[in-house]
């Protein structure tokens, strides 16, 4: 263990951004606990998945990991262009949709 939460990609070069709060769960209900921040970057890069708040969480962390990945690109940490859907977050896909 690298000293990050369970979350963090193990590419993702970026340390957590505090205590661990939540729980990511995928689409089959795998999950992992983590900081707001890996949280929210797993979240992003999951085709479809929820997130819990631990019971000793501040209020309202797993609203602030939902939002946050809304705007989050999937995999972020992963330069290149990015013009498919696929590579885009939530937000820029709705964003383009309107236009």
């Amino acid at each position: 263990m690298d000293g990050r939460c369970p979350a963090a990609h193990p590419e993702d070069p970026t340390p957590c951004g505090g205590p661990v709060v939540v729980t990511v769960l995928d689409a089959t209900r795998a999950g992992a606990e983590g900081c707001e921040h890996h949280a929210a970057r797993l979240l992003a890069s999951l085709e479809a998945g929820w997130v819990y708040a631990l019971p000793a969480a501040p209020p309202r962390a797993a609203l602030r990991v939902f939002l946050a990945a809304d705007s989050t690109r999937p995999f972020c940490w992963v330069d290149g262009p990015r013009t498919r859907p696929s590579q885009l977050s939530h937000a820029e896909n709705r964003a383009r949709d309107e236009h």
